[in-house]
């Protein structure tokens, strides 16, 4: 499957805090079980809607049953246990598509193991050459792994880094309040937390190791 140039759009059910979600012509937006009522809110129309749909409304069951008739290719039904996750198992269906570029939404917040389970799902992503985003209305997460991330000047706010590995090694980090040269972050000590932008273009490198990259916007 050749490369996708648009952005793969996941919707999921866990905390909407945004009011809006961009969405450019070729891009391919995934409503993910409960998070089909979000389309409804941020009026954007799926282009797949997938899940076991244990979490939807009875009258957005019946929405979806009639358009299984009508259009069954816009419906993936799964089954309710299974071993992946719904969104896990949206972001395969968009890799199986050739995007490489993910937004996910409504992907944090409720339960604690939802949330840790998405972020595993965006290492799942940086795993097989795609990048992909958890993002809210106070900003955003992303992974960090073997390579160099930059941000454009202007931003504000705070950047926390965790390793997700034992130890990530040669972190350099450039342009922000607090600088490090060829550092060590482990897993056990969370020297990474609330760094902060000073207005200047800034990076973040890693030459051995993972980090969840987590950036707060004010």
């Amino acid at each position: 499957m050749s490369k996708r140039k648009g952005k793969c759009i996941v919707i999921c059910a866990g905390d909407l805090t945004l009011g809006e979600v961009p969405v450019g012509e070729e891009d391919f937006v995934i409503a993910v079980d409960g998070g089909l009522s979000y389309c409804g809110i941020l009026n954007v129309e799926p282009d797949l809607i997938l899940g076991d749909f244990d979490s939807v409304s009875e009258q957005e069951a019946l929405a979806i049953e009639k358009l299984e008739q009508q259009i069954p290719e816009r419906i993936l039904r799964l089954p309710c246990e299974k071993d992946d996750t719904d969104t896990l198992a949206a972001l395969k269906e968009g890799l199986k598509r050739g995007y490489t570029d993910f937004r996910i939404y409504a992907g944090t917040g409720g339960r604690f193991d939802h949330t840790l389970a998405n972020i595993q799902c965006l290492i799942y992503l940086k795993n097989r050459g795609a990048t992909g985003y958890l993002v809210d209305g106070t900003g955003m997460m992303l992974i960090i792994k073997n390579e160099a991330v930059h941000f454009q000047a202007g931003l504000e706010g705070y950047l926390s880094l965790f390793s997700l590995v034992e130890e990530s090694r040669g972190i350099t980090i450039e342009g922000m309040k607090y600088s490090l040269e060829h550092a060590v972050i482990r897993n056990d000590f969370p020297v990474g937390i609330s760094n902060e932008f000073i207005g200047e273009a800034a990076a973040i490198a890693v030459e051995d190791g993972t980090l969840v990259c987590m950036i707060a916007y004010t």
